[in-house]
């Protein structure tokens, strides 16, 4: 049973903020992403390059400062950066292809796969508390998708089956990325893992760049119009790398991929408010499912409470030993010895 009290905690609502937060920067993203195709730009690896780049040279001139040595294999690094360019690839590739519910779908996948693999890899033991969270958080989205299904967008797509199946293995590898991710922040550091993200990632956008991309880059008459959406997005994809690993130190992957559900109702309230769009009454229930998901999801029940008054009594009991024994105490401890010493 969920302890209601433990739900509204400082270091719970502390991680929803920050959820929502990047939420919000993933929903700005979007927004300048639709920009740049109603301009006629196409190109996804371009615009992610630019915050690649930023990452480098931010985090980099810290790791230079420092002068600490790394605590990751660096050529694992490599391997990240290539998963997570592909990732933003394929997934706003698969709009060309597919429809946005589609996309908002099987993006989902994203949320299973993460599940697995923090468990397998990282030892993340889940409890069914947990797990009704994530559940009311799905429900919310299904909620979403099933408004978008009779306002007749599903009959979208040049190609569904091809855009799916691109949207999967995008979800899979933004899985693979965020789960790394969570490791390296939890194991090595947040400085040199967003360091070395941004060196290798902007390497590997550089190369997909020069292959698939040159000639629409080309082709592009450059602006203030166009300008502006390119940086924007690059700004914001650089606040929403920056504290990720922040929310992944303090609550794990599965609760960012659950906070970044409700990316498409803050898309929504948008639409409302600013472009004075009629929405569907379900959205609002959708987002209350969501946010109760998130609620349950990352509050503390009465066994975590209990757990940790435990190892917080533990501590206590052994410090009180210790001041007892005087092995706290460096000036009782040699004052002891060299009683000792004097007797023998």
């Amino acid at each position: 049973m969920v302890n209601l009290k433990g739900i509204w905690t400082k270091h719970t609502l502390i991680n929803l903020l920050l959820g929502q937060f990047l939420s919000l920067l993933i929903t700005a993203t979007g927004f300048l992403s639709s920009e740049l195709a109603r301009k006629g730009i196409n190109a996804p690896t371009s615009q992610s390059f630019l915050n690649y780049v930023l990452l480098a040279l931010f985090y980099g001139v810290f790791m230079v400062c420092r002068q600490e040595p790394i605590k990751a294999k660096w050529y694992y690094y490599i391997l990240l950066g290539i998963v997570d360019v592909e990732a933003n690839f394929l997934v706003v590739k698969s709009y060309q292809y597919t429809s946005l519910t589609s996309v908002m779908l099987l993006d989902c996948w994203a949320i299973p796969c993460v599940l697995l693999f923090t468990w397998f890899f990282l030892k993340t033991k889940y409890r069914p508390r947990k797990l009704v969270g994530v559940a009311i958080c799905i429900v919310g989205l299904v909620l979403v998708i099933f408004s978008d299904v009779h306002a007749a967008d599903r009959s979208s797509g040049s190609n569904p089956l091809k855009g799916d199946i691109i949207v999967i293995a995008g979800a899979t590898l933004y899985a693979v990325s965020n789960v790394s991710e969570e490791f390296f922040v939890k194991s090595a550091d947040m400085v040199e893992l967003m360091a070395f993200l941004g060196l290798f990632g902007a390497i590997a956008s550089a190369c997909q760049i020069s292959i698939l991309e040159r000639n629409e880059l080309k082709s592009i008459h450059w602006s203030a119009g166009a300008a502006l959406p390119f940086v924007g997005f690059a700004l914001a994809m650089f606040l929403f790398y920056s504290f990720v690993p922040i929310l992944l130190k303090r609550s794990g992957a599965t609760m960012l991929n659950l906070a970044l559900l409700t990316s498409d109702m803050w898309a929504v309230l948008i639409r409302i408010f600013v472009y004075h769009q009629k929405v569907d009454w379900i959205y609002f229930v959708a987002f209350a499912a969501v946010a109760v998901g998130l609620l349950v999801y990352s509050g503390r029940d009465k066994v975590d409470q209990n757990l940790a008054d435990v190892a917080n009594e533990g501590i206590v009991r052994s410090k009180r030993i210790d001041e007892e024994s005087g092995l706290d105490n460096p000036a009782r401890k040699d004052a002891t010895e060299s009683s000792k010493t004097e007797d023998k």
